[in-house]
Formats: structure tokens, C-alpha cells, sequence
């Protein structure tokens, strides 16, 4: 949740992502998820390699631009891909416990890579980098299985009933029914959307629920490390002491309390749970009267940590297998939308309090404004349909029936 601060290129590459996402889902449902994939971290592994190779001012700016130019295809391309391919191939009552493991992997492997940054040679660090990356490339290309769904595409152009019972047995929530093919392959990306956006108002308010979302975390990023050094002095040993606190209760609790929580009381349930956890402790922080309170608050991250995987899971049912790229790309994308929003909105907002110059004496009131940010969130989350996700010997059973 508290990543720090955003790097410099983050709000460039952030309108790139913006774009690039729904293109990428897109492009994903029709190609195939492991080729699609298999350009954005063939270029992740440029910019690393460059600062391996020489660390002077020219390649400096070289592995800069790079990283611009990269950053627009790549960043957030494998999160997006990787659910939309846990979505294809693993049941709706399944899936937001998968999505939950996939998070919590990231984190640890955000945890495991800051601590071998830590202790390796800096001459090493971009060489272990590109290497990284070279091997997740290999071991994608060799154990990834693709599923392009030829059957249901072919089954879609000739009007067949013969669809696979994964297909078939996919639950929808929703307020009325939607073909297991939403999307039309002579649409664009954008039309695809607004077909969607207009088929299912639940997708339109896990969209909403993204921004907020999104938009809040990325306003905690910008703000809660400048509010705690004017605040209460912290320097970069405290820091990042929090930020490794954090990092252990939030891989624990997306890899073993998130799939309890889900199975006992539902996707949406936990969405509102987690993003009124988020408005809690943002809301707490606001008001810190002592150095130990962003601590404590570490007891509520797991709430933020519930709502992406949520929200995905949430949005994974209104299509079916064949079309989670467009889906978990248009998610990304106004993912990526709310996070280059919040800086511009936070940042000026944070050094305003912290100055001599404050309206009033708050030096919190922009963590407030971005915990109101998430009550917004939550207030949409109540709104979203509850319904049920049935068993899946059940939901087979039923399709066997009705084929029948």
C-alpha cells in the first residue's frame, strides 16, 4: 500500500498504461494471452540491461527514456494479463482466491527484491534485475499453457451450442443475463466497452469503485512519507522499517486471510470490508498525535490489499473465459487513470498543509481527503449487486442438464 514515492516517470508512463491496457486485454483475447505477454517483458529486460552494461550520465539518460518508453507497454501489463488468465481457466468461486495468491506472490517478490537491493553490490543489482526478468521471460514461454478458446470462437461465427462446460458454467452477476459472447470481434477495444457498460451496471460501478480506489492509494503514496517526516521527523531508517512492516502484513494476509474471507462472505462483502479498512486507517493517520500510530495502523493494510483482487473478480464474471483480457485491461486502465490523477491532486494539496502558509493548522488534511476518497468507494461498493456465486459441481451439474 505505501510504496513510497512515485517514480519521477510514473505520470507519463501512467497515461501510456491508461491507454495501452484495454489495447493489451484486447489484443490478448484474440492472440492469446503468452504471445501477447511475451512482448511487454521481452521489453522490461532493455532498461535494466543498459544501467548493467555502463552507469554513466549518458546511459543514465538513455536507460531514463527507455524507461518511459518501456514503462507504457509494460507497466502493469503482466498483473493485468496474469488475472485475466486466472479468470480464464479457474472457476468464479475460485477465482478471487487466486487473485489473492497472485498478489501476495507480487508482494513477496517486492520484499525479496528490495532486500537483495539492499544487500548486493549496485554494480550487481541492475545485472540480478535484467537476469530476473530474462528468466521469468523463458519460464513463461516454456510451462505457460495458452487457452485461446478456438471452440467458443468458432462456436460464436457458426451459431453452435457445442461449447466447453468451463464456458458454460460460468455464473453471471448481473441484473439480467449476458451472452457468455459480450464482445464482437470487428469492435474495437473502446466499443467493446461501452457495450459492456451498457450490458452491466455492475461492471460500470467496479470501474467507479477502481478509480476511487486507485485514486486514494496513489494520494497515500504522494503524501504519507512527506506528512511523516514534517510531522514526526522520520528519516529512512523508520521509513523503511513501516514500509517492511507492511510488506509482511499485507503478502500474509492476501495469501492466507483473503481466501478464508472470500469463501465465507463473498466478493463484494469483502470489497466493502477492505475499502472501509482503507478509510480507517487513512483517517487515523490523518490525526497521528504520536510516532507509533502509523504502526499501529499497519493492522488495517490488509483492507486495501482486498479491494483490487476483489473488484477483478467482481468484473471477471460479467463475460466469459474468452474475453478476460478486455475486461482486466479496461480495469487497469482506469486503474492507471486514478493513480496519475492522484499525485496532481495530493501532492500540491500535502505541501500546502506542511507549509507555513496553511489555511489551517492540519497537517494531516490531505490524508483525510484522500480517506474520503476511499469512503466514496466504499459508498459505491454497497451498491453493487450481491448475488451468490453457486458451487461448481453445481453450476456443471446445470449445464449438463440444460444440454440435455
Amino acid at each position: 500500500m505505501f510504496s513510497g514515492r512515485l517514480p519521477h516517470w510514473f505520470p507519463t508512463s501512467g497515461m501510456g498504461t491508461m491507454i495501452m491496457m484495454p489495447v493489451i486485454g484486447n489484443l490478448s483475447d484474440r492472440y492469446g494471452i503468452k504471445t501477447i505477454l511475451t512482448l511487454p517483458m521481452c521489453l522490461s529486460i532493455v532498461p535494466p540491461v543498459i544501467l548493467a552494461y555502463r552507469r554513466d550520465t549518458k546511459f543514465f539518460y538513455v536507460f531514463y527514456i527507455s524507461k518511459i518508453l518501456t514503462a507504457m507497454v509494460c507497466e502493469g501489463t503482466v498483473d493485468c494479463l496474469a488475472y485475466a488468465y486466472v479468470a480464464e481457466n479457474i472457476h468464479g468461486s475460485r477465482r478471487i482466491s487466486a487473485f489473492g495468491i497472485l498478489a501476495g506472490i507480487k508482494t513477496i517478490s517486492g520484499l525479496f527484491g528490495t532486500l537483495v537491493a539492499r544487500f548486493l553490490p549496485i554494480a550487481l543489482v541492475f545485472q540480478f534485475s535484467a537476469i530476473s526478468f530474462l528468466v521469468g521471460l523463458v519460464y513463461m514461454r516454456v510451462f505457460l499453457k495458452e487457452r485461446l478458446n478456438v471452440e467458443e470462437d468458432d462456436d460464436h461465427n457458426h451459431g453452435t451450442h457445442d461449447q466447453d462446460v468451463g464456458s458454460l458454467a460460468e455464473p453471471i452477476l448481473n441484473e439480467t443475463p449476458i451472452k457468455t459472447r459480450v464482445f464482437h470481434k470487428k469492435y474495437s477495444s473502446l466499443k467493446d466497452m461501452i457495450s459492456l457498460m451498457k450490458t452491466s451496471t455492475i461492471f460500470v460501478q467496479a470501474l467507479v469503485v477502481t478509480f476511487f480506489s486507485s485514486f486514494s492509494d496513489s494520494g497515500m503514496e504522494s503524501a504519507f512519507l512527506y506528512f511523516l517526516k514534517a510531522r514526526f521527523g522520520f528519516d529512512k531508517k523508520q521509513f523503511a522499517d513501516l514500509l517492511l512492516l507492511v510488506t509482511i502484513v499485507g503478502s500474509i494476509s492476501q495469501l492466507f486471510v483473503l481466501p478464508r474471507f472470500a469463501s465465507a462472505i463473498g466478493e463484494r462483502k469483502l470489497l466493502s470490508t477492505g475499502l472501509f479498512m482503507e478509510f480507517i486507517n487513512m483517517a487515523i493517520v490523518s490525526i497521528s498525535w504520536a510516532p507509533w500510530v502509523p504502526y499501529l495502523t499497519t493492522i488495517f493494510v490488509p483492507g486495501a490489499l482486498f479491494v483490487m483482487p476483489s473488484v477483478c473478480g467482481i468484473a471477471s464474471r460479467q463475460v466469459g473465459p474468452g474475453e478476460q483480457g478486455k475486461v482486466q485491461g479496461c480495469i487497469s486502465g482506469v486503474r492507471s487513470f486514478g493513480k496519475v490523477c492522484g499525485p496532481f491532486v495530493f501532492s500540491p494539496l500535502t505541501a500546502l498543509f506542511l507549509s507555513e502558509n496553511a489555511p489551517f493548522y492540519f497537517p494531516g488534511f490531505s490524508l483525510l481527503c484522500v480517506s474520503l476518497s476511499s469512503l466514496v468507494g466504499f459508498f459505491q461498493s454497497l451498491l453493487i449487486k450481491d448475488v451468490p456465486i453457486p458451487p461448481l459441481n453445481k453450476a456443471i451439474s446445470k449445464t449438463t442438464g440444460d444440454e440435455v
